[in-house]
Protein backbone atom coordinates (compact mmCIF):
# COMPACT_ATOMS: atom_id res chain seq x y z
CA UNK A 1 0.00 0.00 0.00
CA UNK A 2 2.61 2.34 0.79
CA UNK A 3 4.20 1.81 -2.68
CA UNK A 4 1.28 2.40 -4.51
CA UNK A 5 0.80 5.49 -2.26
CA UNK A 6 4.18 6.88 -3.11
CA UNK A 7 3.81 6.16 -6.98
CA UNK A 8 0.93 8.32 -6.67
CA UNK A 9 2.04 10.61 -5.06
CA UNK A 10 4.83 11.22 -7.53
CA UNK A 11 2.65 11.38 -10.13
CA UNK A 12 0.45 14.31 -8.88
CA UNK A 13 3.17 16.12 -7.89
CA UNK A 14 4.87 15.67 -11.28
CA UNK A 15 1.55 17.28 -12.79
CA UNK A 16 3.23 20.72 -11.84
CA UNK A 17 5.01 20.33 -14.97
CA UNK A 18 1.99 21.52 -16.55
CA UNK A 19 2.45 24.77 -15.70
CA UNK A 20 5.52 25.06 -17.74
CA UNK A 21 2.91 25.55 -20.35
CA UNK A 22 1.65 28.98 -19.03
CA UNK A 23 5.00 30.10 -18.06
CA UNK A 24 6.26 29.05 -21.86
CA UNK A 25 3.30 30.96 -23.47
CA UNK A 26 3.10 33.86 -21.42
CA UNK A 27 6.80 34.64 -21.97
CA UNK A 28 6.07 34.13 -25.62
CA UNK A 29 3.34 36.54 -25.21
CA UNK A 30 4.93 39.04 -24.09
CA UNK A 31 7.82 38.92 -26.68
CA UNK A 32 5.49 39.09 -29.14
CA UNK A 33 3.91 42.23 -27.56
CA UNK A 34 7.13 43.63 -26.85
CA UNK A 35 7.78 43.30 -30.76
CA UNK A 36 4.22 44.98 -31.85
CA UNK A 37 4.84 47.74 -29.86
CA UNK A 38 8.14 48.53 -30.57
CA UNK A 39 6.84 48.08 -34.16
CA UNK A 40 3.80 50.56 -33.33
CA UNK A 41 6.68 53.30 -32.01
CA UNK A 42 8.80 52.98 -35.11
CA UNK A 43 5.73 53.71 -37.49
CA UNK A 44 5.24 56.93 -35.45
CA UNK A 45 8.71 57.99 -35.06
CA UNK A 46 8.44 57.35 -39.14
CA UNK A 47 5.33 59.37 -39.23
CA UNK A 48 6.79 62.13 -37.55
CA UNK A 49 9.78 61.94 -39.76
CA UNK A 50 7.96 62.01 -42.74
CA UNK A 51 5.55 65.25 -41.53
CA UNK A 52 8.65 67.34 -40.28
CA UNK A 53 11.06 66.31 -43.87
CA UNK A 54 7.87 67.10 -45.99
CA UNK A 55 7.07 70.09 -43.83
CA UNK A 56 3.54 68.92 -43.63
CA UNK A 57 1.17 69.42 -40.50
CA UNK A 58 -1.78 67.50 -40.31
CA UNK A 59 -4.82 67.75 -38.58
CA UNK A 60 -4.80 66.54 -34.98
CA UNK A 61 -1.10 65.42 -35.77
CA UNK A 62 -0.72 65.85 -31.85
CA UNK A 63 -3.55 63.54 -31.06
CA UNK A 64 -2.39 60.79 -33.09
CA UNK A 65 1.30 61.01 -32.44
CA UNK A 66 0.73 61.13 -28.42
CA UNK A 67 -2.04 58.30 -29.03
CA UNK A 68 -0.02 56.29 -30.91
CA UNK A 69 2.99 56.08 -28.19
CA UNK A 70 0.61 55.43 -25.36
CA UNK A 71 -0.70 52.80 -27.42
CA UNK A 72 2.73 51.47 -27.02
CA UNK A 73 3.19 51.66 -23.35
CA UNK A 74 0.24 50.38 -23.00
CA UNK A 75 1.16 47.36 -25.13
CA UNK A 76 4.73 47.15 -23.06
CA UNK A 77 2.93 47.03 -19.99
CA UNK A 78 1.06 44.18 -21.21
CA UNK A 79 4.12 42.44 -21.99
CA UNK A 80 4.93 43.18 -18.46
CA UNK A 81 2.21 41.46 -16.78
CA UNK A 82 2.97 38.34 -19.12
CA UNK A 83 6.26 38.26 -18.36
CA UNK A 84 6.03 39.18 -14.17
CA UNK A 85 2.88 36.23 -14.43
CA UNK A 86 5.31 33.59 -15.96
CA UNK A 87 8.17 34.14 -13.86
CA UNK A 88 6.26 33.75 -10.66
CA UNK A 89 4.17 31.00 -12.04
CA UNK A 90 7.11 28.87 -12.49
CA UNK A 91 9.19 30.08 -9.36
CA UNK A 92 6.10 29.31 -7.35
CA UNK A 93 5.58 26.14 -9.15
CA UNK A 94 8.70 24.89 -10.45
CA UNK A 95 11.68 26.00 -9.15
CA UNK A 96 13.85 29.23 -7.95
CA UNK A 97 15.36 31.39 -10.75
CA UNK A 98 19.36 30.60 -9.95
CA UNK A 99 20.46 32.90 -12.18
CA UNK A 100 18.09 35.81 -11.36
CA UNK A 101 18.72 34.97 -7.87
CA UNK A 102 22.64 35.27 -8.00
CA UNK A 103 22.14 38.57 -10.08
CA UNK A 104 22.28 42.19 -8.55
CA UNK A 105 19.50 42.94 -10.65
CA UNK A 106 16.32 43.91 -9.46
CA UNK A 107 14.12 41.90 -7.17
CA UNK A 108 10.93 42.41 -8.75
CA UNK A 109 10.28 39.15 -11.05
CA UNK A 110 10.93 37.43 -7.65
CA UNK A 111 8.06 35.73 -6.29
CA UNK A 112 7.70 34.05 -3.05
CA UNK A 113 3.77 33.13 -2.92
CA UNK A 114 0.78 33.49 -4.80
CA UNK A 115 -0.71 36.86 -3.06
CA UNK A 116 2.76 38.60 -4.14
CA UNK A 117 2.21 37.23 -7.67
CA UNK A 118 -1.45 38.63 -7.16
CA UNK A 119 0.02 42.10 -6.01
CA UNK A 120 2.44 42.89 -8.23
CA UNK A 121 0.12 41.73 -11.40
CA UNK A 122 -2.56 43.47 -9.99
CA UNK A 123 -0.27 47.13 -9.85
CA UNK A 124 0.65 46.43 -13.21
CA UNK A 125 -2.78 45.86 -14.54
CA UNK A 126 -4.31 49.08 -13.03
CA UNK A 127 -1.66 50.75 -14.73
CA UNK A 128 -2.80 49.17 -17.66
CA UNK A 129 -6.04 50.36 -17.04
CA UNK A 130 -4.98 54.16 -16.73
CA UNK A 131 -2.98 54.49 -19.44
CA UNK A 132 -6.01 52.82 -21.91
CA UNK A 133 -7.72 55.39 -20.04
CA UNK A 134 -5.77 58.19 -20.59
CA UNK A 135 -5.75 56.67 -24.24
CA UNK A 136 -9.30 56.61 -24.89
CA UNK A 137 -9.82 60.30 -23.33
CA UNK A 138 -7.48 61.55 -26.18
CA UNK A 139 -9.85 61.25 -28.43
CA UNK A 140 -12.87 62.04 -26.48
CA UNK A 141 -15.16 65.09 -27.13
CA UNK A 142 -16.73 67.16 -24.51
CA UNK A 143 -20.25 68.77 -25.49
CA UNK A 144 -20.89 70.45 -22.50
CA UNK A 145 -20.33 71.40 -19.07
CA UNK A 146 -21.87 67.91 -17.31
CA UNK A 147 -19.32 65.91 -19.52
CA UNK A 148 -16.20 68.17 -18.44
CA UNK A 149 -17.48 67.29 -14.62
CA UNK A 150 -17.66 63.56 -15.47
CA UNK A 151 -14.22 63.93 -16.75
CA UNK A 152 -12.77 65.52 -13.92
CA UNK A 153 -14.55 63.26 -11.84
CA UNK A 154 -13.10 60.45 -13.22
CA UNK A 155 -9.91 62.09 -12.79
CA UNK A 156 -10.07 62.56 -9.21
CA UNK A 157 -11.27 58.45 -8.92
CA UNK A 158 -7.92 57.49 -10.84
CA UNK A 159 -5.59 59.29 -8.92
CA UNK A 160 -7.40 58.38 -5.37
CA UNK A 161 -7.32 54.81 -6.23
CA UNK A 162 -3.45 55.16 -7.29
CA UNK A 163 -2.83 56.89 -4.09
CA UNK A 164 -4.39 53.58 -2.19
CA UNK A 165 -2.71 51.16 -4.55
CA UNK A 166 0.79 52.60 -3.71
CA UNK A 167 0.58 53.73 -0.07
CA UNK A 168 -0.86 49.59 0.20
CA UNK A 169 2.63 48.69 -1.35
CA UNK A 170 5.27 48.09 0.42
CA UNK A 171 8.51 50.91 0.27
Amino acid sequence: MKFLENVFERALWSTRFFVLLAVIFSMLGGISLFIVASVDVWSVVTEVFNVYVNHLHPEHFHEEIVSGLIGAVDLYLMAIVLFIFGFGLYELFISEIDVAKNSAASKILEIHSLDELKDKLAKVIVMVLVVSFFQRVLHTEYNGAMEMLYFAGSILGLSIALYFLHKGGEH
